[in-house]
């Protein structure tokens, strides 16, 4: 039997795999609410997206996809949080205006590289603006995972991985030795 890796999965799910470059490029925001449904059908193709992944892989950190991660070069993510019934955070054209001084350092998953997992430092606070489809901007604080769990997803958006915050020297492990999985975010 051929054995299928995360990674080999995920790219069968329709998820873009690293060294991809739309990977490594600024996602083009939207023009909000002139592109309004533009950005509702990215948004509607991102949720379709995450349905496919989640019939396959279950999320207790929680979960969250960016366009580019489908081939939509746009600036549009959502984030499932890990609390069970809580809504989808939409994030159209995010940007992180504040960050707290306090971080910690837990490993994160991709799963646009999904044979491995990486230790990456965060803040454990942020504040985040993000526009919704009429065009209002609003700033919400997010902590902990949650804010962990955005924090990755704008940087798909700026074009970065999270192997790009990692601290020098630190290499990601392979998924196989990884031992959270299953398990929701410690703080």
């Amino acid at each position: 039997m051929i054995e299928v890796r995360p990674s080999q999965q995920m790219q069968s799910l329709g998820v873009i795999q690293q060294g991809t470059p739309i990977l490594n490029r600024q996602a083009e925001p939207f023009d909000l609410p002139t592109e309004r449904a533009t950005a509702q059908a990215v948004i509607d193709e991102l949720f379709t997206a995450v349905d496919r992944i989640g019939r396959v892989h279950s999320f207790a950190k929680g979960m969250g996809l960016a366009a580019p991660q489908i081939g939509i070069p746009r600036a549009a993510a959502i984030v499932l949080p890990p609390t069970p019934g809580a809504e989808p955070i939409i994030l159209l054209n995010p940007k992180i205006t504040a960050v707290s001084d306090e971080t910690d350092e837990q490993y994160e998953g991709c799963l646009s590289f999904f044979d491995v997992r990486g230790m990456v430092p965060r803040p454990l606070r942020m504040d985040v603006t993000a526009a919704a489809l009429d065009g209002t901007v609003t700033t919400v604080p997010y902590a902990f995972g949650l804010a962990r769990l955005i924090a990755h997803e704008i940087d798909h958006l700026d074009g970065l991985l999270y192997t790009d915050r990692m601290r020098s020297g630190v290499q990601p492990i392979p998924v196989e030795e990884y031992r959270g999985t299953g398990s929701t975010w410690s703080y």
